[in-house]
């Protein structure tokens, strides 16, 4: 099942300071492995917010919610999960 996950970047309790290359480089690293892995089918900047619209794919919720819960900022509570949703495929698209 796939599942949208919008997450924004809890920049009010974290100070730009917090935000370092390294930390950069751990989050993409994991979303890396869990996208060669199968989990993350597709994953965008959001331009609206600082944050992240994610596509993934998992059994049920509570393992996407479980799945997002390691990557590193989320681990250090810099992210929110706006939102996590299942979805359904789109009937127009059904033949006829």
């Amino acid at each position: 099942m796939q599942f949208l996950v919008l997450t924004e970047r809890r920049m009010d309790l974290f100070p730009p300071d917090q935000w370092t290359p390294e930390l950069i480089a751990l989050e993409a690293n994991r979303v890396r492995e869990l996208y060669a892995a199968g989990s993350i089918r597709a994953i965008w900047r959001r331009k609206d917010q600082p944050g992240a619209a994610i596509l993934l794919e998992a059994s049920s919720e509570e393992e996407a919610r479980a799945l997002v819960d390691t990557l590193p900022l989320a681990e250090r509570g810099m992210l929110h999960f706006a939102v996590v949703t299942g979805l359904d495929p789109y009937p127009g698209f059904a033949p006829r």
